[in-house]
């Protein structure tokens, strides 16, 4: 028994591993919570190979329920959009799950729902609650459908309108919404009239991603720039699609002996068979461990992220590593950093190459940025200070 107030954290993924930007912020704040002033019982969906990620489930939560991960195959999922729900949401239905829930209710003080993917997992009512949505996700469909083109743009642009219809109504019936940027925070209490929308910081584990002295100034005409991320999610294959495609001819007229690692889980073969094709050195690791000596052997970190919504942990990861960052205005959406200071900003390709090619080209002002964007994020951005955050606005939701 506990004297604590009863928290029901409720997600529609299994958080480990930790390779989702998601997963990684939900993870690290349940981390920082654990111990304090809740009593945490985690509810997830769980793979089969639970028994690989006990520790680290023990480690953020004293009491964990699962039920079996739903699985689509292709054809399911695409039955899926004739669904009411967008597909995203759809395809986290669990009746197992609900049941599980349902009967969790009870005995719990506060509930708190990871995305409003939670929702349909959630009974038709329950006690104070808090929405923590790491994105806004009909934004995420519209900007997909803004770079889609023929039949997947009329497809995601429906997403997008179911999108905003479920959101809308999912949000309004929490007591308390966080969101994960002030600029999120304000697109939710805007579009979706919402009363309390509270904020947090992104985070980074400082001491897992530690700084790394700069590597040697590269050959003219040479130089290793890093990506990580899932390469199975649509924004990042966008991403490594225009880096590609549209920035790296531009970039190999001056540089090319230039390299680049794309780390993340299933790279899609037409993609790695491309890069062969054009004659780009594109090494695609698939998944991996560690990210970190990856990261480590790069001159340059970039996000070159056209789609998404929310705010990229990976950005302050690979400024805490003492990478200099090139980034999109998307990629450090939400974020507290400042063009020049602590990144570089680059929309268009021509842009975008150029960044790379002055990040690569003049190693004592990149090295400089990298140590601010170190600074910047070891004196203010650390999970400790961000789980903080998150259980003051839990605790203010039971009032």
């Amino acid at each position: 028994m506990t004297d604590r107030p009863r928290l029901l954290f409720v997600s529609p993924r299994y958080l480990f591993p930790l390779d989702q930007g998601g997963k990684i912020r939900t993870a690290n704040i349940l981390r920082g919570m654990k111990g304090g002033a809740f009593h945490i019982t985690l509810a997830s969906p769980v793979p089969p190979t639970l028994a690989h990620s006990q520790a680290e489930i023990e480690a953020i939560c004293d009491r964990f329920i699962s039920w079996p991960a739903p699985h689509h195959f292709k054809l399911g999922r695409a039955l899926l959009l004739a669904d009411h729900l967008p597909v995203a949401v759809a395809s986290d239905r669990s009746h197992l799950g609900s049941d599980l829930i349902d009967a969790e209710i009870a005995t719990t003080d506060l509930l708190l729902a990871d995305f409003p993917h939670s929702v349909p997992l959630l009974p038709p009512t329950w006690p104070r609650s808090v929405m923590f949505t790491h994105n806004v996700e009909a934004e995420i469909f519209a900007r997909h459908a803004e770079v889609a083109s023929g039949a997947m743009k009329l497809v995601w642009r429906s997403q997008a309108r179911k999108m905003r219809r479920f959101e809308a109504d999912s949000l309004a019936r929490f007591t308390s919404v966080i969101a994960v940027s002030k600029r999120d925070a304000e697109v939710l209490r805007r579009d979706y009239n919402l009363p309390r929308v509270a904020v947090i910081d992104t985070g980074v584990d400082l001491q897992f991603h530690a700084f790394q002295p700069p590597n040697p100034p590269p050959a003219p005409g040479a130089g290793t720039i890093v990506f990580t991320g899932a390469m199975d999610w649509r924004a990042n294959i966008d991403g490594i699609e225009f880096l590609l495609n549209e920035v790296w001819p531009i970039l190999q007229r001056t540089h090319p002996t230039a390299r680049a690692l794309i780390v993340g889980r299933n790279p899609q073969p037409q993609m790695v068979e491309a890069a062969r094709a054009k004659g780009a050195d594109f090494t695609f690791t698939g998944y991996v461990d560690d990210v970190r000596p990856y990261v480590a052997q790069a001159d340059a970190y970039i996000i070159p992220l056209r789609v998404g919504s929310g705010t990229r942990i990976k950005a302050f990861e690979a400024m805490a590593s003492g990478r200099p960052v090139i980034s999109t205005t998307l990629g450090v959406e939400g974020l507290d950093v400042t063009e020049g200071t602590h990144f570089l900003r680059a929309d268009s390709a021509a842009a975008f190459a150029a960044a790379i090619a002055t990040a690569l080209d003049q190693p004592a002002q990149s090295h400089a940025m990298a140590r601010a964007a170190r600074t910047l994020v070891e004196e203010n951005f650390g999970w400790d200070r961000v789980a903080r955050q998150f259980e003051a606005i839990c605790l203010d939701a039971l009032t």
